[in-house]
């Protein structure tokens, strides 16, 4: 189906911008999701089921936006692409290391992971300033709890 049986309020060229902005944050939460699974299988040594436990509730938070970021792509007319070879082409996250990793490893890499998602996200949120206030306020939402993730994973490296 090449048109959009979804009819949008926005303009074409701000449904645009903001359908990119959509469809690369819902690659990334996608991305985020895995990666903290695959780091929750693969952490060992001191501290490990605390760290266990907090990649849980990181990948709960990804997968909770996943579906708002894709259901806000959606209602303005943008299909959303969650397909794996999507998320492996164009994840703008840093790559997580294979096979068993410390906790401490484990927290460094999370948060610079994190890091990286939320400076996009703080882009994201300018391009859609003047393009779409309703998605904007869904990425302000995204970011301050990817912020507050963020901030409880660096306390541990304190």
């Amino acid at each position: 189906m090449a048109k959009s049986p979804i009819k949008s309020p926005l303009a074409d060229s701000d449904k645009a911008v903001t359908g990119g902005v959509l469809q690369s944050t819902l690659v990334d939460l996608i991305d985020l999701s895995l990666i903290a699974k695959q780091a929750h299988w693969n952490v060992v040594g001191p501290n490990f089921r605390s760290v266990h436990l907090q990649l849980d509730e990181l990948v709960a938070a990804a997968r909770k936006y996943v579906d708002e970021v894709a259901e806000r792509a959606s209602a303005i007319g943008i299909s959303p692409t969650g397909k794996t070879t999507t998320v492996v082409e164009n994840s703008s996250l840093p790559a997580y290391p294979e096979g068993w990793q410390s906790a401490e490893a484990t927290i460094a890499a999370i948060v610079e992971i994190l890091a990286e998602e939320i400076r996009l996200l703080r882009e994201r949120i300018d391009e859609t300033d003047k393009t779409d206030l309703v998605t904007q306020d869904l990425l302000l939402e995204l970011t301050q709890e990817l912020e507050k993730a963020h901030w409880m994973w660096q306390a541990q490296q304190a």
